[in-house]
């Protein structure tokens, strides 16, 4: 084949470290934004990035030579430094350590999208480690619940 084709979509998920509510609504939007923007720096494709005071998941198509690593550490440095100089709230913000990655079909897109646009009413229902041990089990990865969340 003459060229590389490829469309690889992946939902990121992390938190804010130690799960603090700190993303507040007057200014999450400004973040959200501030990420998608990077993202699509970076030459990836930012389809949403929403969450809620102690989360965030984005919806990205990367290219086979962006290494998800190497992206989500981006994000995150990039992210943090922007919330620390904008002084949106009074201590230091940083994000936890790991994160999750899943990985979607096109014709998936659109269902996942939706799920990620609507954060706020789904975790009136469901908490965080409940979502996120769903992702777990769903996507059948092995984990020592022990070290999931810190």
């Amino acid at each position: 084949m003459a060229g590389t084709y490829s469309k690889i979509y992946l939902q990121l998920v992390f938190t804010v470290k130690g799960r603090e509510k700190l993303l507040n609504k007057p200014w999450r939007e400004k973040v959200f934004k501030y990420i998608s923007g990077n993202i699509d720096l970076k030459n990836q494709k930012s389809f949403i990035v929403n969450g809620t005071s102690d989360h965030i998941h984005v919806l990205v198509s990367i290219s086979p030579s962006m290494k998800i690593s190497d992206l989500v550490r981006d994000i995150k440095n990039n992210s943090s430094r922007y919330i620390n100089e904008q002084n949106f709230i009074s201590q230091k913000f940083f994000w936890q350590e790991g994160y999750g990655v899943f990985s979607y079909s096109h014709s998936e897109i659109n269902k996942i999208y939706q799920y990620i646009a609507k954060q706020e009413k789904h975790h009136k229902s469901a908490s965080f480690q409940e979502e996120y041990l769903n992702f777990m089990e769903s996507y059948e990865i092995d984990y020592n619940r022990k070290y999931l969340f810190d």
